[in-house]
């Protein structure tokens, strides 16, 4: 009779289980709408509809599309946390200690940076972003010989790794090792004689050897190159004022203001030329567009200024 019950009146599916395939198919349908409006360049959406998966199943690869979403949205803490959680879940997982890192850069907490890499090393010792990561880190703490320790590693284990190559001669250039920062240099530009960063750094190097002329080119070189190229715009103009072309330096920072009328530093560099070429009112004029983003600076800046007589000169300009 049982049988026959069964057959006429169809069997019932448990509540349980009825509940568990209706959030198994919300939850595919919050997740692939999620992916398809990240695709569409729709992060707000992304996020809801990740965070609705996520509510209902605690999915590894969703967790992974949303701390993507929130690092394009430089929401970092909210990819930090997440981030955390995926380690946890999959502990042995090598890229999520990477992208961890690589937030904790941005966020500039250099320990938890650091700590990152270290989980990735010992994952996958012989990876060699994770060592990069470790010695950025490093750099960031000012432990400059672990620092160029680790990125020693990373270009063993890939000797055409132009970033590590470039952070290891930076370090050296800080620890004055100039030699062995052009040996770098010299490695990267045999590769790519237009990389940027590299020629930026063979220019500083031939400027603390007194070589001036060596690195004007380098740098007017570099801005010929990509006049959006902002380092270079400050390199150069830093060299006019040591070598007294205030006329130069003011020329060069008018043409990196007219290209980026956002570009604070150069307002900066341009007020401390001026202030060097006698023009103290556009001096004081340019000083207070750069501390523009920070509006207490500038009252402090008004205050300090307010205060001084006409000999003296504005300490923020650092002269």
């Amino acid at each position: 009779m049982g049988f026959f019950k069964s057959f006429f009146s169809g069997k019932q599916e448990k509540p349980e289980t009825e509940k568990q395939k209706n959030d198994q198919k919300n939850f595919e349908i919050f997740k692939y709408d999620g992916m398809r409006a990240q695709r569409m360049g729709r992060p707000d959406y992304a996020i809801k509809c990740f965070t609705e998966a996520l509510a209902l199943q605690e999915d590894f690869e969703t967790m992974s599309y949303l701390s993507q979403v929130y690092i394009q949205t430089n929401a970092l803490s909210e990819a930090h946390e997440l981030l955390e959680r995926m380690a946890k879940q999959e502990p042995d997982h090598t890229s999520t200690f990477l992208t961890l890192a690589n937030v904790c850069y941005l966020q500039e907490d250099y320990q938890a940076m650091a700590d990152a890499a270290q989980k990735a090393i010992e994952i996958e010792e012989g990876n060699a972003m994770a060592h990069y990561l470790l010695g950025r880190a490093k750099q960031g703490m000012d432990d400059g010989i672990m620092s160029i320790a680790h990125l020693t590693k990373a270009i063993v284990l890939k000797d055409d790794f132009t970033e590590a190559r470039l952070l290891r001669a930076e370090a050296l250039i800080k620890m004055q090792q100039y030699k062995e920062a052009t040996e770098d240099i010299d490695a990267i530009l045999s590769q790519d004689p237009d990389e940027e960063a590299a020629l930026l750094l063979r220019g500083k190097v031939k400027e603390a050897a007194g070589q001036q002329e060596e690195a004007e080119t380098d740098y007017r070189y570099v801005t010929e190159l990509n006049p959006f190229n902002e380092q270079a715009f400050l390199c150069l103009g830093q060299l006019y004022i040591v070598q007294k072309k205030y006329p130069e330096a003011i020329a060069l920072f008018d043409e990196a203001i007219e290209l980026n009328p956002n570009f604070a530093q150069a307002y900066h560099e341009r007020g401390r030329a001026k202030l060097l070429n006698g023009d103290k009112d556009g001096s004081v004029e340019d000083t207070k567009i750069a501390l523009e983003p920070n509006p207490k600076e500038v009252q402090a800046f008004n205050g300090q200024y307010g205060n001084q007589s006409n000999e003296r000169q504005p300490n923020v300009l650092g002269l």
